[in-house]
């Protein structure tokens, strides 16, 4: 059977400090392979461990069962975070954990269209439970608000280009497999600017399941209510995968790591804030050289972590909002 393998887990045990009595959140489970090494340091504590896809939460419970005994899975996602901790552990936690990535069950397994690897239904749900899926967003958006995604959420270049493709091909037969619409995409851009190390359609698709799943939507208030439910000296830790999630972290920690922000010729402070973390690591930390060879999916991994140092809101806001 094909097992998940966690990145940075080093790092992550180191920055996190786990305590055997601590009382930790996994907000983004996935295969269990970062909690499984939670629940080896936590003795009397327990691990709340939040995961969106049904089926994956399955494979957790197969992968920790032998330490279930400290463990707590909820089926749901982390856009509920606050609500889930309120209801199963009275609302404070000492260790929030997020790791970004998509697990490659869903490339690899799942069936449902994240990869162009395989020739695949146009999916790319996380939840089934949702009723948008990528074919919906391919087949029935209009021409500018499928731009708008691809260059929103892919950061692609030629994305006007790639909607007018798709636009033309999906009027002569609905774009409904993974090798359809990839073949497209990669016809839209010039040869001459394809990529050296991905594929074409890779920031296509990246896009498309970002959009589907709300991705970026959910996680600048989810990272706020997370530092919002640390105890004083509690940690939170962070993987992002991609451009855009590392920068709605680096902004989150900025913010609120900040404190008064008065015109410095104030003489005394009248907004009354204060510095909510203290940020851990200056700047991201990445993969070694040795855990790159043995797991390449972990090149693209950037760990940011901070300590709660003050009790306090933390004003939740929206970054990025792309309507259907």
């Amino acid at each position: 059977m094909f097992i998940h393998k966690p990145v940075m887990v080093q790092q992550v045990l180191e920055f996190l400090d786990i305590s055997a009595s601590d009382t930790l959140i996994d907000c983004t489970l996935g295969e269990g392979g970062h909690t499984s090494h939670f629940l080896g340091r936590i003795k009397d504590g327990i691990v709340i461990g939040i995961e969106q896809d049904a089926e994956v939460l399955q494979r957790a419970l197969k992968r920790i069962k032998n330490k279930a005994e400290r463990f707590m899975p909820v089926l749901g996602n982390f856009s509920n975070l606050k609500k889930i901790a309120n209801e199963r552990i009275g609302g404070s936690a000492d260790k929030v954990f997020f790791d970004l990535g998509i697990s490659m069950y869903h490339f690899k397994l799942s069936g449902r269209g994240f990869s162009f690897s395989q020739n695949e239904p146009l999916d790319m749900r996380l939840d089934q439970s949702k009723s948008l899926c990528a074919s919906d967003v391919v087949n029935k958006f209009e021409e500018r608000k499928l731009a708008e995604i691809i260059w929103a959420y892919g950061e692609e270049r030629f994305s006007n280009r790639i909607a007018a493709f798709i636009i033309r091909e999906r009027a002569k037969k609905q774009i409904t497999m993974t090798k359809e619409l990839a073949d497209i995409v990669t016809r839209a851009i010039p040869k001459r600017y394809w990529p050296k190390n991905i594929h074409p359609a890779t920031k296509t698709f990246q896009a498309l399941r970002i959009f589907v799943n709300d991705e970026i939507e959910i996680l600048e208030n989810a990272l706020r209510e997370g530092i919002e439910l640390l105890r004083q000296g509690g940690r939170i830790c962070v993987i992002s995968f991609h451009s855009l999630e590392d920068r709605i972290v680096k902004s989150v920690f900025r913010e609120l790591s900040r404190g008064c922000t008065c015109p410095p010729d104030f003489p005394v402070c009248v907004c009354g804030k204060k510095k909510l973390i203290r940020t851990m690591t200056k700047r991201p930390l990445v993969p070694d050289e040795d855990e790159i060879k043995i797991n390449p999916a972990s090149r693209s991994a950037k760990l940011r972590c901070a300590v709660k140092i003050h009790k306090g809101s933390a004003n939740i806001t929206t970054t990025m909002k792309v309507t259907a």
